[in-house]
């Protein structure tokens, strides 16, 4: 295993040892010369010693054409010191020229470390709603069993989701407070995600080779339109919804479930244009290009279903919540009383809430939902308020808010942040506690975010096909000139597979 601190050792480091180690040449080259002195003047033929009479003659001239080796060791030594400081003086001068760099990267701010995690989290949830969308029009021609690993690799990225979700919301409270754990809450975050990721790109090949490859797109086309047919029923029947919830409810109900059905109709038009190129291009056998159009259509087909179906919920719910403000308006005031009479503080502003209700209740159309929101808040801290009618009138407000805004979301994916994200994460998990009334309060604020985030975006005019709204509720990435590629089944790397080429 590679130690951390060889891994984290920086450049300038490294520098300085290449300079210990000229330094060390250096008295190297230099302490051999002085030890080479004796043993090469040792290596010099033995001649015999002369009797000492001859010693005192003159010395004997030694032969011009044989040098001795003692007279070439200086100037070796001389050579072989210049070379290595002249080696010193090259990695000297590569030091100054250079500079000091860090062999990695340089660790990313606090901020860029936050805006990773949240464009991570985007980029998963995404990723996990867009094979959530697809798996339906695969599952029209494919067996529950063929199926099974598909299910379960989006359950998987799913829960990996959860959990990022979770991390970032604990960090956005201010949880851990050390600046080094903090770090590692991002990265933990980022980790998730990507898990998330890998576990549906590792699907996405598989799933186009069962749908695509052997019997080709016509039969998935054929799908898809007749999923459009029975969509574009439904949707003349949510007009139709609208009118009468309206005049029931009054305009404020009217115009958000208006607006649904206007949205509705803005993917199927987009729909029907991408599933006759689909269609087209299926007969003349470019099946690259049908399979894109197609890809296309069935996410738009989608997005109309989860409108439509929003509609309907919303109905249906407004009159339960009807047939329960009654009572539970009834049940609030009888609470409150009890507070008063065993000296619990009731909480300031509770009266006039109620009284607010009574005097709707009286006056005419009025939102029923709105109602059962304002009094399950008012008595949220007293205890009898979690019990009987008040506690399913604050159950059915906050299944109500959290689909609104799980909706909301979903058809507005390009557009929206990671933040009213997380907060639907949250109320989600604030639900299954269970804790509604704080889970419908984190639903309508995530709701309130989403929509400020489409507003920045900027809502787009409808155009004769569709296109914008299809980029804006994700369906088409946005990456080229007629709104770019589908999206797909998989991860960060596979998604985007569709790609015109």
């Amino acid at each position: 295993m590679t130690s951390s601190l060889v891994r984290g050792r920086p450049r300038h480091a490294t520098a300085h040892i290449r300079v210990r180690v000229a330094h060390a040449l250096v008295g190297a080259v230099a302490g051999a010369g002085w030890l080479a002195i004796p043993v090469v003047a040792a290596q010099e033929p033995a001649t015999a010693s002369p009797p000492r009479t001859a010693a005192l003659a003159a010395p004997a001239a030694p032969r011009d054409d044989e040098p001795s080796a003692v007279d070439l060791i200086l100037p070796v030594a001389v050579l072989g010191t210049a070379g290595v400081v002249a080696a010193y003086s090259y990695v000297r001068r590569g030091r100054r020229s250079s500079g000091v760099v860090s062999a990695a990267p340089a660790a990313p701010t606090p901020a860029e470390s936050e805006r990773g995690a949240r464009a991570a989290l985007v980029q998963a949830d995404d990723s996990v709603r867009a094979s959530e969308e697809e798996l339906p029009f695969a599952a029209a021609l494919l067996d529950e069993r063929t199926l099974a690993p598909f299910r379960h690799a989006i359950h998987t990225a799913r829960t990996e989701l959860s959990a990022a979700f979770a991390l970032w919301h604990r960090y956005e409270e201010g949880e851990p407070h050390d600046p080094g754990d903090r770090g590692q809450a991002l990265a933990g975050v980022v980790g998730r995600c990507a898990e998330a990721g890998r576990v549906l790109d590792a699907r996405a090949g598989e799933l186009d080779r069962l749908r695509w490859a052997e019997a080709g797109p016509a039969p998935a086309v054929a799908v898809a339109e007749g999923a459009f047919r029975r969509l574009t029923a439904r949707a003349a029947g949510a007009r139709a919804t609208v009118s009468e919830l309206r005049e029931r409810y009054g305009p404020t109900v009217g115009a958000r479930v208006a607006e649904c059905v206007e949205e509705a109709m803005d993917r199927l038009v987009f729909a029907t244009a991408r599933l006759n190129e689909a269609r087209r291009a299926a007969d003349l056998g470019e099946e690259a290009r049908s399979i894109r159009q197609l890809r296309a259509a069935e996410g738009s087909v989608a997005q109309a279903g989860i409108l439509v179906a929003g509609v309907d919920r919303t109905a249906r719910r407004l009159r339960e919540a009807a047939a329960l403000v009654p009572a539970a308006l009834t049940g609030a005031e009888a609470v409150l009383a009890e507070a008063r009479a065993t000296g619990t503080p009731v909480p300031s502003g509770a009266d006039d809430a109620l009284a607010a209700v009574r005097q709707e209740l009286t006056a005419g159309p009025y939102d029923p939902l709105d109602a059962l929101r304002r009094i399950t808040r008012a008595l949220v801290r007293l205890p009898g308020a979690r019990s009987g009618v008040l506690d399913t009138a604050a159950h059915l407000v906050a299944r109500a808010t959290t689909g609104e805004a799980e909706d909301f979301v979903a058809v507005h994916r390009g557009a929206v942040g990671a933040d009213p994200r997380s907060l639907l994460a949250a109320a989600v998990r604030t639900l299954a506690a269970p804790h509604p009334v704080e889970g419908a309060v984190l639903a309508r604020r995530a709701l309130e975010l989403a929509e400020r985030d489409v507003r920045a975006h900027g809502v787009p005019e409808s155009d004769a096909q569709g296109t914008s709204g299809a980029v804006l509720g994700g369906v088409l990435l946005g990456e080229e000139a007629d709104g770019g590629p589908p999206v797909a089944f998989g991860g960060p790397q596979t998604r985007r597979r569709f790609r015109t080429g």
